[in-house]
């Protein structure tokens, strides 16, 4: 199995921008489709962003298209989340997650396809 540990995540004000990090050990990283994941207090788990195994293609919520984005350095074994113009909904606990490579493209938008998680990382927008 793959373990992942999470970091990066703070405070910042609405508006500001942090980059979470995820780094990666102890199975071939490249067998893996990873992705981001968030919960609020009170609420379910979601979908933030993924992207497949080679970086071909990448998935966003609508709720952060366009301000988020996903990377991964499979030379570092790690993979990225670039969040900017963060608001104060944004407010969450994230985590990220792995999904074997043999994972339906179409199913990495739910946190079912997801196998293996990070502790998670805090990230808190003041508004």
């Amino acid at each position: 199995q793959v373990q992942l540990v999470d970091s990066g995540g703070g405070l910042v004000q609405a508006g500001g921008s942090l980059r979470l990090s995820c780094a990666a050990s102890g199975r071939t990283f490249t067998n893996y489709h990873m992705g981001w994941f968030r919960q609020a207090p009170g609420k379910e788990r979601e979908f933030v962003a993924s992207i497949t195994y080679a970086g071909g293609y990448t998935y966003y919520a609508d709720s952060v298209k366009g301000r988020f984005t996903i990377s991964r350095d499979n030379a570092k074994n790690t993979v990225y989340l670039e969040m900017n113009s963060l608001k104060p909904e944004d407010t969450a606990v994230y985590y990220c997650a792995a999904a074997p490579w043999t994972t339906a493209r179409d199913a990495l938008t739910t946190r079912g396809a997801f196998r293996f998680w990070g502790q998670g990382t805090q990230v808190t927008v003041s508004s």
